[in-house]
């Protein structure tokens, strides 16, 4: 691999943009690289859960044509995804998609699938209307990881065969007084804006470029030749895909609500009455918000300072 180009690979396009490559471990294009995105989302977590009561939590939906039912009887949560290896919440799916990935493995090649991720009680409101749109920021945020070739969200592509009646989402009065939809195609954004439901994503994943079986290619300097990869290369990315995913969710809602805030209000914790919640002014507003409720610190402390 040290002159040959790895079909699929990024080492043609970054020889071609940068004149150099990085061989061992795929460099900038490795999955490597997403490990601060995922340490960076741990407290962007916080920040939501602690915000909105907001959970993520994705799960590996497909694997190559092994596919999990479209209803697992409930919300899936971190502890059903975590029991398998596979990363999928539904036993049976996940049996069969270990079996797969490993009769794959045995071959020397590659499988892709899906990574459906879901955001619950994530506020309304969140995202903009044209370029800033919520759906395009998750897009650009997932679509940036290593592998990643396609997204969806709500319905996605399978809302094409479906009419105007039967997709759109019906509008109700919940108990609590909350404008709700009794499906959710949207998932959870209208018009680039945040609705107040589940925001479900779906990305898809190719296969793993690198892998044992003999393939055509070229040289750096232009000359055919084959290739076979070395090494322990992944047979399927898509367990190890489903905490970047959620990762890229989570750096994408909270930068959302920082925006949401720095221009249409201040940030609110439920357990602080100086922050108002969504949609209300706040009590310093329009002036300026004193710096010992911002730093939570003593007034008169505050003055020494400020």
């Amino acid at each position: 691999m040290g002159q040959a180009y790895r079909p699929s690979h990024s080492d043609a396009t970054y020889d071609a943009k940068y004149g150099m490559r990085a061989i061992a471990g795929g460099g900038r294009s490795s999955a490597r690289e997403t490990i601060a995105r995922v340490a960076g989302a741990a407290v962007a977590k916080q920040i939501l859960r602690m915000y909105c009561g907001c959970e993520i939590v994705g799960y590996v939906k497909q694997v190559q044509d092994v596919k999990m039912p479209e209803d697992v009887g409930g919300i899936v949560t971190l502890e059903m995804v975590e029991a398998s290896i596979a990363r999928c919440p539904h036993p049976e799916t996940s049996d069969r998609m270990i079996a797969r990935i490993d009769q794959i493995r045995k071959t020397g090649n590659s499988v892709g699938g899906v990574v459906e991720c879901v955001a619950t009680h994530v506020p309304p409101g969140l995202g903009s209307p044209v370029f800033d749109k919520l759906e395009a920021d998750l897009a650009k945020a997932c679509m940036s990881l290593p592998a990643a070739k396609g997204f969806e969200i709500g319905s996605g592509f399978d809302g094409v065969f479906l009419t105007g009646i039967e997709h759109n989402d019906e509008f109700f009065v919940a108990e609590d007084g909350r404008v709700r939809t009794r499906t959710n195609r949207s998932g959870g954004v209208q018009g680039g804006v945040s609705n107040g439901e589940p925001i479900v994503i779906r990305v898809a994943f190719k296969p793993t470029s690198t892998i044992g079986k003999l393939q055509n290619t070229v040289t750096r300097d232009g000359k055919p030749t084959q290739l076979r990869g070395k090494g322990r290369h992944d047979p399927c990315v898509l367990p190890r895909a489903v905490p970047i995913v959620e990762a890229m969710v989570a750096l994408t809602l909270v930068d959302a609500l920082a925006t949401h805030h720095a221009q249409c209000g201040l940030l609110h914790f439920p357990d602080d009455p100086n922050f108002p919640p969504l949609g209300q002014k706040p009590k310093h507003y329009p002036g300026r918000v004193p710096p010992h409720i911002l730093l939570n610190i003593d007034e008169e402390d505050a003055k020494d300072d400020y």
